[in-house]
């Protein structure tokens, strides 16, 4: 009996008492939330939903909790119930429940678990969008899990599911990347605000070979040209590392989106010029300022 199955049977038996309580049945929630003790000792599974309605049956919740124990006991599966502290049900699994639900599992193979509850939507998952100023960390690796495991429970209930990457190449933390490689390359200490780490002469290095490669003498170049050249080979370059390390980790996507393109768009422009033809914001003191409403 899974977790699903016994929510649906409690529900059914409270439908049925509705009558003698005097508890309206559309009080009854559509999903009777069953969940796990903190102790084992006390049931497999244990619900609430006695205390959550017994006022509006005009009942005390644990004469509530057991009539609905009454009931449970009668059902193949269980093996034990109890009306526990305020009035939550406790409820035991007999063994041959459990059997029955392994037997179901292997029996649906790969197909357990899933349904077609969410087919026709389209659901867009974005997700990670870790800057590229570095090898992916911990908590980029945990986002990567989160969401990649709600895509594909998503999948498997019918959903045409779209995995993104929001790229964030743009903006001063780009800067600082670029800059804090360009030091690397040229054997200068990074900026005070920089990125260090041994990562960044690695990329700097890599930068540079690319360069003669291209045909591109860095040494020769401005100032402003070598490092926008640093900033592009560089996030390109980060950007791959990442991307590889989320495959090895099997979180693949479907959408890299790059910040960077809104701006080289002009769509950020567009964007700003809108709002303040629609009086949303203004200019003051040399800033841009967002009128409050």
């Amino acid at each position: 009996m899974t977790p699903e199955e016994l929510s649906a049977l409690i529900r059914q038996i409270l439908v049925k008492l509705a009558a003698d309580t005097g508890l309206d049945s559309n009080a009854i929630p559509e999903t009777v939330k069953v969940e796990r003790p903190r102790s084992r000792d006390n049931g497999d599974w244990s619900t609430n939903v006695a205390m959550q309605l017994a006022k509006k049956a005009g009942m005390a919740p644990r004469d509530l909790a057991a009539k609905i124990t009454a009931q449970l006991d009668q059902v193949a599966g269980i093996s034990k119930t109890e009306v526990a502290g305020p009035g939550f049900v406790n409820i035991w699994l007999g063994a041959a429940a459990a059997g029955a639900l392994v037997s179901t599992i292997l029996q649906a193979g790969k197909n357990y678990g899933r349904s077609q509850v969410l087919s026709g939507q389209n659901i867009n998952v974005e997700y990670v969008s870790a800057n590229p100023t570095g090898p992916i960390h911990l908590g980029g690796g945990r986002w990567a899990a989160v969401g990649d495991t709600l895509s594909r429970i998503l999948a498997a209930s019918g959903a045409k599911v779209t995995r993104e990457y929001y790229f964030n190449d743009h903006g001063a933390q780009i800067t600082r990347f670029a800059k804090s490689l360009l030091a690397r390359w040229q054997g200068k200490e990074v900026p005070e605000d920089g990125y260090g780490g041994q990562y960044v002469l690695d990329i700097a290095t890599k930068v540079a070979e690319r360069a003669a490669k291209e045909g591109v003498q860095l040494a020769e170049l401005p100032e402003a040209q070598t490092e926008e050249y640093f900033r592009e080979a560089g996030t390109t370059l980060m950007f791959g590392e990442i991307k590889d390390c989320l495959h090895d980790f099997r979180a693949d996507f479907d959408v890299f989106f790059h910040e960077d393109e809104l701006h080289t768009s002009g769509a950020v422009t567009d964007a700003i010029e809108e709002l303040r033809s629609r009086g949303v914001i203004y200019e003051k003191d040399g800033a841009t300022w967002l009128k409050s409403t």
